[in-house]
């Protein structure tokens, strides 16, 4: 299951969470607002940025919430029971160690490369918005080359951290080789900007000009005059993951709004919709981020109501060790998911306040769906995944 350790740790809390809220016949959202921390209550550091009750207002607000009628099995529609449930959810940003190469080339192509890699998660994408966004060359004249150990060392793909890690060093190779261009167009013979100093000089959308003179020049122009093939910049970031002294505590945040269907005559349960709202600094690409939370959704679905592993009792190996008898969540199990981003750029982070949001998705949803089916059915389930059994006895 991703994301080890918070995943399933997020579940007993914020289930509990909600078993307290139940007690205390108040509502989870509430209990949750009013016990809101000034600070990192396990370190006593201050948040480094946390919009936690803003992502519970929206999601409060996306869902309808406040139609929510607390009575078990009091909401039906299209003769199916309802369930209402909600969790937040919470995950660590920070930075590894990360290295950058850029080019720029005679060409009008710019080259971005890190030892890193893309399991699917969107990284060489990224790494080519990162440059582009620093150089302005446009992205479909961007290369981007990974997942080589002759390449600047890069993040490993683990914990959410890899896309935070790699800005700072993108960003500080692109402004060396920005450097350098500088440096051919004041020393090379014909160049318009020779005996000019290069603080004299801007780069912007891929030209070299004075500063608020348009008079510009394409940087493959000035080095086409200089017969070099490219000028090339390095870049690292320092990490802060393990930092023994930081100065704030760095998190995502978030919240999850799920609506399950019960049909107590064939004991059909499903998860019919989810509204997941998340605060995780700035969201450099929408769309890859939209497609991450969706596929954690799906998979805490799994975690929720499918997954689970039998060992055989006499030696301890697993029974179901294959996908012809461990369930997934598949197609048909997937329920409209609803996800919203918010947008507070985390400086500490890096240099554009992006944090990590791949496994942040899943944490807290299996606790949302749980409470939803307690609240359609009046069975309070603490071990995953839910059966069927569990809710007919």
């Amino acid at each position: 299951m991703r994301g080890p350790g918070r995943v399933p740790g997020l579940y007993a809390t914020e289930s509990a969470l909600n078993e307290l809220a139940h007690q205390l016949k108040m509502d989870p959202v509430q209990l949750r607002i009013v016990n809101e921390p000034k600070i990192d209550e396990s370190s006593g550091l201050p948040f480094s940025s946390r919009h936690l009750l803003e992502c519970f207002q929206l999601g409060s607000e996306k869902f309808g919430w406040s139609k929510r009628n607390p009575a078990v099995g009091s909401m039906k529609r299209d003769g199916l029971t309802l369930g209402w449930g909600m969790a937040g959810c919470s995950w660590v940003a920070a930075r590894f160690s990360a290295a950058a190469n850029v080019q720029l080339r005679d060409d009008g192509t710019c080259r971005v490369a890190s030892a890193t890699q893309d399991i699917g998660t969107g990284t060489y994408t990224i790494l080519a918005q990162l440059a582009s966004e620093r150089t302005g060359i446009p992205l479909d004249k961007v290369e981007v080359e990974l997942g080589d150990t002759s390449l600047p060392e890069g993040p490993l793909s683990g914990g959410s951290i890899a896309t935070g890690s790699v800005v700072n060093a993108v960003f500080a190779a692109a402004d060396e080789a920005i450097g350098m261009l500088k440096m051919v167009a004041i020393s090379t013979p014909g160049s318009p900007f020779v005996h000019r100093k290069p603080d004299e000089l801007e780069f912007k959308d891929g030209e070299v000009s004075i500063k608020d003179s348009a008079n510009r020049v394409p940087f493959a122009d000035l080095l086409q005059r200089a017969k070099l093939r490219m000028v090339t910049g390095n870049g690292q970031s320092a990490a802060t993951f393990g930092d023994p002294k930081p100065k704030f505590s760095t998190q995502s945040f978030g919240c999850h709004f799920a609506e399950v269907t019960w049909q107590p005559e064939i004991a059909r349960l499903r998860v019919s919709r989810v509204v997941t709202v998340i605060d995780a600094g700035k969201i450099i690409n929408t769309l890859a981020g939209r497609n991450q939370i969706q596929g954690a959704v799906v998979m805490g679905v799994g975690m929720a109501l499918l997954e689970r592993t039998e060992y055989d009792p006499q030696n301890g190996a697993p029974i179901n060790s294959s996908l012809a008898d461990y369930l997934v969540a598949v197609n048909a199990d997937a329920p409209a998911v609803e996800v919203h981003f918010l947008d507070y750029p985390d400086k500490e982070i890096n240099q554009v306040g992006a944090r990590g949001i791949g496994e942040i998705g899943l944490a807290g949803i299996a606790a949302a769906i749980t409470d939803a089916v307690y609240h359609a059915t009046g069975v309070r389930v603490r071990e995953l995944p839910v059966k069927i059994e569990d809710l007919l006895a």
